[in-house]
C-alpha cells in the first residue's frame, strides 16, 4: 500500500509495537496520529517468537541462574525481531526511516511487581530500545510503566487513557475489555473518572494448561474446553484467590496466574478431574471474574467493545456474553471489530499513541487507574543518533 499523503502540521506517522502477556508474538502498527491524538491505523503486521526466544521469556518468569545476562540477550534478540517486523511495516507502506517519528515499543514483560513489601516496586519489559534505535535509525520511546510505578502508580493498565480518546463518548457508560494473556477493563462513564485495572488471566491460564497436555500454543477457537465440562467446584477454587477481592487500582501478570498457580489449584481440589474439564473451568474463571468486576465497578455499562487475541476463542467469547447479559441484561457486547477497529491491532496502536504523547510532553497515565500521585509523562527515550 501506499501511505496517503499527510497533513504535516497535523498528521504525523508513528509505529506501534506490542508483545503481550500471552507471549504469542509481535504486534506491529503504523499509525497516522493527529494533533488531538485521534489515530488511524495505516498497516498492520505481526510475528511469532520463535520457540527458542519464547522458552527463554517464559523461563525468565520466575528467577533462574545467570538471570541477568540471559535477560540481556534475550532484550537483543527481542529487538532484532521488533526490528524485523518495522523493516516490514516500512516496506509495506512504501516510506522510509525518516517519515516516522518515533516508535512506541511496549517489549516483553518478564516480571510485574509494582508493590514490594509496601515499598516502591519495579515493572521489567525485555527489550533493548538502544538497540532497536540503532536497528532502525528511528527514535525509539519504551520502558512506559517505571515513571508511573516511581509516582507510587501500578503502572498497569496503560491504554485506558489512549481508550478514552479512541472510544470515549458522552452518550452512555462503555467499557472496553482487552482480552489477552491478562484481561483489563477500562471503564467510561461520562462525568466520571476513568477506572481501568486488570481482572485477572485472560488467556495465558488457558494457553498454558494446553500447552502442557497438547503441545499446542492456544485452544483454536476454544474447541477443547468446549469438549469438557465445568467444575463448579473447582471454579469456585480457583475463585479464592485475593486478588480477585482486591480493590481498585490494582495489576497483575503472570507473576500470580502461572502454570505453578495453576498447579497449587488443582493440587487441593479432591476430585478427578479430566485435562478438557479444567480447560473449561478455566474459560469460566476468565468469564466470571470479568463480569462480575464489571458489575461492581460499571452497573450502568451500556456497551462493551472486545478487543485482543482472545476473540479469537469463540467459545470464550460466547460464554462471556452470556454472563454479561445474565449480570447486566441492558449492556451491548460487541467486539471491536464491528466499529471497524482489529481487535490484535488496539494495543499496538495505543503504544504508538504512547510514543505520541511522550515526544510532545503530555502525561499519558491516568491517576484514577493506576493510583499514581499525578499525571506523568510516560517512557524513555533511544534517539535514532
Amino acid at each position: 500500500m501506499q501511505v496517503p499523503p499527510l497533513d504535516q502540521e497535523n498528521q504525523q506517522l508513528y509505529i506501534g509495537m506490542m508483545s503481550g502477556t500471552s507471549m504469542d508474538g509481535i504486534d506491529g502498527v503504523l499509525c497516522s496520529i493527529n494533533h488531538l491524538g485521534q489515530s488511524e491505523i495505516l498497516v498492520h503486521t505481526s510475528s511469532e517468537y520463535t520457540p527458542e526466544l519464547k522458552q527463554v521469556l517464559q523461563e525468565l518468569q520466575q528467577p533462574i541462574d545467570n538471570e541477568i545476562h540471559i535477560e540481556a540477550l534475550a532484550a537483543n534478540r527481542v529487538a532484532q525481531e521488533y526490528a524485523l517486523v518495522i523493516q516490514r511495516i516500512l516496506r509495506l507502506a512504501k516510506i522510509g526511516a525518516s517519515s516516522v517519528v518515533a516508535i512506541g515499543a511496549h517489549g516483553q514483560t518478564i516480571r510485574h511487581q509494582p508493590k514490594v513489601s509496601n515499598q516502591f516496586g519495579y515493572s521489567k519489559q525485555c527489550l533493548n530500545g538502544s538497540l532497536l534505535a540503532e536497528l532502525t535509525n528511528i527514535d525509539v520511546v519504551n520502558d512506559f510503566r517505571s515513571r508511573d510505578i516511581a509516582a507510587s502508580g501500578q503502572g498497569a493498565p496503560l491504554v485506558p487513557a489512549f481508550h478514552q480518546i479512541q472510544f470515549g463518548s458522552n452518550r452512555h457508560a462503555k467499557a472496553i475489555l482487552n482480552l489477552g494473556g491478562i484481561a483489563n477493563l477500562t471503564l467510561l462513564n461520562p462525568g466520571q473518572p476513568v477506572l481501568g485495572f486488570d481482572t485477572g488471566p485472560g488467556n495465558t491460564l488457558l494457553d498454558q494448561w494446553i500447552a502442557h497436555h497438547q503441545a499446542v500454543n492456544y485452544d483454536q477457537h476454544g474447541l477443547w474446553a468446549r469438549s469438557g465440562n465445568l467444575a463448579p467446584k473447582l471454579l469456585d477454587c480457583f475463585l479464592d484467590e485475593s486478588y480477585f477481592q482486591c480493590d481498585i487500582p490494582k495489576s497483575t501478570g503472570r507473576d500470580l496466574f502461572n502454570f505453578s498457580w495453576l498447579q497449587s489449584k488443582l493440587s487441593v481440589y479432591d476430585h478427578p478431574i479430566s485435562p478438557e474439564d479444567v480447560q473449561a473451568s478455566l474459560v469460566e474463571l476468565t468469564v466470571q471474574s470479568i463480569a462480575e468486576h464489571l458489575l461492581k465497578y460499571l452497573p450502568e455499562c451500556r456497551e462493551l467493545i472486545i478487543c485482543g487475541g482472545g476473540t479469537r476463542n469463540t467459545f470464550l467469547i460466547e460464554r462471556l456474553t452470556l454472563a454479561i447479559q445474565h449480570h447486566l441484561p441492558n449492556t451491548l457486547v460487541i467486539s471491536s471489530e464491528e466499529i471497524g477497529l482489529d481487535p490484535q491491532t488496539i494495543e499496538a496502536i495505543a503504544f504508538a499513541w504512547l510514543a505520541w504523547s511522550f515526544v510532545r510532553r503530555k502525561p499519558s497515565n491516568i491517576p484514577s487507574v493506576t493510583g499514581a500521585l499525578g499525571p506523568r509523562v510516560l517512557g524513555t527515550l533511544h534517539p535514532k543518533y
